[in-house]
């Protein structure tokens, strides 16, 4: 339930940004406009997703482990992946010259897209419970489960 209510508050946040941003000038947004906010908005989520598995990533590299921040980055992906599809259903780009990697068959495809997003999001829990063990060498061999949900939708719906 938690997680709904955050997604729902989610997409309401990024809708009421949007709209705002464009309101000071009391004229209303262009499709343009609302496309460009739409996709600062996704790349938004995606560098907070980016922040939180780059340590990760770095451990299974051969960083310090630390078991608390794989923990802990985890969760916090967990909490973002919910907001994966709906960051898209906000506003669809395709028809808009935007700056971004996403392809447009994510929305000729949304229902795998949310199930990849909820993918990762179970993916990210599970992994979080290993990590929470505190053993770095079941904690490191687990990154690579949690990591190829990243990849599986990267691989379907990114731009190399």
């Amino acid at each position: 339930m938690f997680k709904k209510v955050l997604s729902v508050g989610a997409l309401a946040l990024t809708s009421a940004l949007v709209v705002s941003a464009y309101a000071q000038n009391n004229t209303p947004p262009s499709p343009a406009e609302l496309a460009v906010g739409a996709t600062e908005t996704r790349q938004a989520v995606f560098k907070l997703l980016g922040f939180n598995m780059a340590p990760i990533g770095a451990m299974a590299r051969g960083a310090e482990f630390d078991a608390a921040v794989a923990e802990r980055n985890a969760l916090r992906i967990a909490a973002l992946a919910p907001m994966i599809p709906d960051v898209f259903s906000v506003y669809d780009t395709r028809e808009f010259e935007v700056d971004t990697e996403a392809l447009p068959v994510i929305w000729d495809n949304t229902d795998d897209f949310r199930q990849k997003a909820m993918d990762l999001q179970d993916a990210a829990t599970t992994f979080a419970a290993v990590a929470s063990g505190g053993d770095r060498n079941t904690t490191i061999a687990a990154i690579r489960a949690f990591g190829a949900t990243c990849g599986n939708c990267h691989d379907q719906y990114r731009v190399d």
